[in-house]
């Protein structure tokens, strides 16, 4: 697999990475069997993928021990992205964060270590300044962001540089080609797309809100009135649902399964480095290798944005895929 720069950086990643969010299982993602953990990452080495992203704040580091349980004895193959929590960002909140980390991990470095969203309580100014004290102290390779909105990029730019914006991308979820992708490409900073598969929408299993998991049905997206929603509107289950008939029409003429043309057409956008996909065993790591080995021409590349433009500007410009207005974490 060939890798990719991230950023301006010296950090070389695959086109694939593995997001570790969802094998802390619970309710949100269902029933996780730690083995499958193992060798979903194990397997993802195995093929030549090397970028793995995890948080403290998933499964409260649950994801990070799981992380560096699996990369024992291989840690010198990957590529380490771990964040810190939004909570977390006064200078010696950051340092202990960075610390317990690095512990749960088992390594002494961390390559990429990302603010997981931004707060509105301490300054960007002193947030960056201990980043750039861990990166010279050796604890961390590369800055990043991840959620960070129009205002906030070039905020934060403004006391140190980043390379990667980690950011909800997908066919179905475009908000960030209005004002925060194109401050990547002119600033050469990554996009690392999660949620690349916008909550299971573009696996293709489902055709109607009523078949997804409850879960799965809080985003923008979904009726505001579903079960444990919190942005409070009418949502656009219609629109959302015939885009994704569009697209499946699109992959069943180009003989293609829709999760593989997902994460394909992501990897051919301006800026995006790395699609943080999630491999919760062996098999998604393989499906998964499919999509960063897959071609789109440039028709099916329109085709696929034409069926998706009428949703994107109906879902407009905000990247909150939870909450808008007064309720949106970006800025």
């Amino acid at each position: 697999m060939q890798l990719r720069k991230l950023g301006a950086s010296s950090l070389m990643v695959s086109p694939i990475g593995v997001g570790f969010w969802g094998i802390v299982g619970g309710d949100y993602w269902g029933a996780q069997d730690e083995t499958d953990t193992l060798g979903a990452a194990r397997a993802a080495l195995d093929n030549g993928i090397n970028f793995f992203d995890t948080a403290e704040g998933y499964g409260d580091g649950y994801s990070e021990e799981m992380l560096g349980r699996a990369l024992k004895g291989r840690r010198d193959e990957a590529v380490i992205a771990s964040k810190v929590s939004a909570t977390n960002l006064a200078p010696a909140a950051v340092r202990a964060a960075c610390e317990r980390s690095l512990q749960r991990l088992g390594t002494d470095v961390i390559d990429l270590y990302q603010v997981h969203w931004p707060s509105r309580n301490v300054s960007f100014e002193d947030t960056m300044a201990t980043l750039l004290d861990l990166q010279s102290a050796g604890k961390i390779r590369v800055i990043g962001v991840s959620n960070f909105g129009k205002l906030d990029m070039p905020d934060m730019l403004a006391f140190g540089r980043y390379d990667a914006n980690q950011l909800p991308y997908s066919l179905l979820w475009r908000a960030i080609e209005f004002d925060i992708q194109p401050q990547c490409v002119e600033g050469n900073i990554s996009i690392l797309p999660y949620s690349p598969l916008n909550q299971a929408l573009l696996t293709g299993r489902y055709r109607n809100a009523d078949e997804m998991p409850y879960s799965r049905t809080r985003t923008r997206h979904f009726r505001g009135d579903r079960r444990d929603s919190r942005h409070g509107t009418a949502g656009f289950e219609t629109e959302t649902f015939a885009a994704v008939e569009a697209i499946r029409q699109i992959c069943a003429d180009i003989g293609q399964e829709m999760v593989h043309v997902a994460l394909a057409w992501l990897l051919r956008k301006p800026a995006v480095t790395s699609v943080l996909a999630g491999a919760r065993n062996p098999q998604q790591v393989e499906s998964n290798l499919i999509a960063g080995g897959l071609s789109l021409s440039a028709e099916t590349m329109r085709r696929l944005d034409e069926a998706t433009d009428d949703l994107k500007r109906t879902l407009g410009p905000d990247p909150d895929m939870w909450g808008t207005g007064a309720d949106s974490r970006y800025r």
